[in-house]
């Protein structure tokens, strides 16, 4: 089975229908190894690896590749989760941790509200991460209100 298929069979077809076009928009699509907002290397869909080469390329079969994996290992933050949630929560969160990682995901005052059972509070919260190197980010902003959005069930 590919990542793909293991990504829709852990977290259902509806909601890697939101997630996706949602994370693809918000990394955007760079094809070759550069430096991210806050100096990280990153490369295709926002993948992360501080072992990349600054200016190698990849395919789009290959940035694909990378993005369907890298949904996968983030999947893995959904479960900090112990409440059931709707298909735009998990997109939402999906995004969410691809974008701040699982660590700091599943410590989140978010988790804590959502395992709690607030959902609207844990919604909330994507919209205080808006931070990144120490400094707020006009897409970071742009990226939790439209996460927010899909985690409250409405169109972003």
């Amino acid at each position: 089975m590919n990542a793909k298929a293991k990504l829709t069979a852990k977290i259902g077809a509806g909601a890697v229908a939101l997630a996706i076009p949602l994370v693809v928009h918000f990394e955007g699509y760079v094809p070759w190894v550069h430096r991210d907002p806050i100096g990280r290397l990153a490369a295709c869909y926002g993948h992360d690896d501080q072992t990349m080469t600054l200016g190698k390329r990849f395919t789009a079969a290959e940035c694909q590749s990378m993005l369907d994996e890298d949904l996968l290992k983030h999947t893995e933050a959904i479960d900090c989760v112990k409440r059931p949630i709707t298909d735009g929560q998990k997109a939402a969160f999906l995004s969410f941790a691809f974008n701040v990682g699982n660590g700091a995901f599943c410590g989140s005052t978010l988790v804590r509200k959502a395992n709690a059972g607030d959902m609207a509070g844990a919604c909330a919260e994507l919209s205080r991460w808006t931070l990144a190197g120490g400094k707020e980010l006009p897409g970071l902003v742009r990226r939790r209100a439209a996460e927010r959005a899909v985690c409250e069930g409405k169109t972003p």
